[in-house]
């Protein structure tokens, strides 16, 4: 084994692993937080907790319904998003009008109501899920141990965010939905359905959330807080990369994955709070965001 900077390479590329996992965590996360910024204006509170169903209904469907890993990656998002739908119609589109605050109060409080549902019902203890057996093992590459499903999630996550990306900024169905952003009242002119199109925009960013937590499900225990850990960091992240910005959502996650997993090798103390310094700093220089648009 060599050292790196007096550090053992084993633990550094270690570290670097999890930063990526963490990563792709964080894109994932924070993409679908963009797009239903960039798209309906509302500020998702409730993220967290559709990470975390996510989580729960791919376990559901593995204990009761013998539906695996595989399964999940599908069904989930569509049953999550869904869920989505209904807040979206029930609650949401009541507030496009009003300002941010009342969305955020909103979606907070049902992340509350979520979360204190699934605590009481199965408690604060975390619940194992089977990884798939695919996916199992690794590759010993010398230096490090590389696990099968880490890769798998960081290959499969950065595929997810490149395809939102291009979906939404290069076809005709991403530029009708930047349009109906801009003036509804036009993009209604030419017969397309906004409405409709808000709804599903927002039941497609929860998905996303949902797709995440599936994926974190094997590495992670399914536990009911496990979206309010996490959601605090990912509103840092969006913020850095720029509200609404579904690229700086991308690549800022990653990058401060890995920023994140190299502090724990070279100054292990900062490393729960270098994500809001750099946040702090970046707000200070450029209030809109790295990628953010200046008004």
């Amino acid at each position: 084994m060599f050292e790196i900077f007096g550090i053992p390479s084993q633990a550094l590329f270690g570290q670097l692993l999890l930063g990526l996992i963490n990563g792709s965590f964080y894109a994932l996360l924070s993409l679908g937080l963009a797009v239903i910024f960039g798209m309906l204006n509302i500020i998702n509170f409730t993220h967290g907790a559709q990470y975390m169903m996510g989580a729960f209904v791919a376990w559901f469907l593995l204990q009761h319904f013998g539906l695996g890993y595989w399964w999940s990656l599908v069904i989930v998002p569509i049953v999550v998003g869904f869920t989505g739908v209904v807040v979206e119609r029930l609650f949401l589109q009541r507030l496009y009008k009003l300002d941010h605050l009342y969305g955020l109060l909103l979606t907070f409080g049902l992340a509350l109501i979520i979360q204190g549902v699934f605590r009481n019902y199965f408690g604060s203890s975390g619940l194992p899920y089977q990884m798939p057996q695919s996916l199992t093992g690794g590759q010993n590459l010398g230096f490090m141990f590389l696990p099968n499903y880490r890769v798998w999630v960081i290959v499969f996550s950065l595929t997810i965010c490149l395809t939102t990306w291009f979906v939404i900024e290069r076809t005709r169905l991403g530029a009708n939905l930047r349009a109906a952003t801009e003036n509804p009242t036009l993009v209604r002119a030419f017969g397309i359905n906004v409405p409709r199109m808000i709804t599903l925009t927002y039941g497609f960013g929860v998905g996303l959330a949902a797709l995440a937590g599936v994926m974190a499900a094997p590495i992670y225990n399914v536990n009911p807080l496990m979206g309010a850990d996490l959601i605090i960091v990912v509103f840092a992240v969006v913020v850095i990369g720029g509200m609404g910005s579904i690229m700086g959502a991308i690549v800022t996650g990653f990058t401060l994955g890995i920023v994140e997993g190299l502090t724990k090798v070279f100054f292990p103390e900062a490393s729960n709070t270098v994500i809001f310094v750099i946040m702090a700093i970046v707000l200070l220089i450029r209030p809109a965001g790295l990628f953010g648009r200046t008004a």
